[in-house]
């Protein structure tokens, strides 16, 4: 089954937003060390929790679709059944 262009996209941006989150997080920690351990760690947790949801919001976003592509194919063969009653 080939992917369309929307398909690629997203899978790029999920794939991009789990390397943001990866490096930003060490980034983030790595930044705020010398402010304190304490405030490093909970910046780092606080950036990943908000870099999470992002990634889950594009991946939810990414299920529905495929749903709605789904529940197209399936109104179109209850149709089909339906006419040949």
């Amino acid at each position: 089954m080939q992917k369309d262009k929307f398909d690629r996209i997203i899978s790029f941006l999920l794939g991009a937003s789990w390397a943001i989150l990866l490096f930003g997080s060490v980034i983030v920690f790595n930044t705020l060390l010398f402010l304190g351990l304490g405030l490093a760690i909970f910046c780092t947790i606080l950036f990943i929790i908000i870099s999470l949801f992002m990634t889950l919001s594009l991946d939810a976003f990414s299920i529905n679709r495929q749903r709605l592509e789904e529940a197209k194919k399936q109104t179109i063969l209850l149709e089909s059944i339906l006419k040949l009653k």
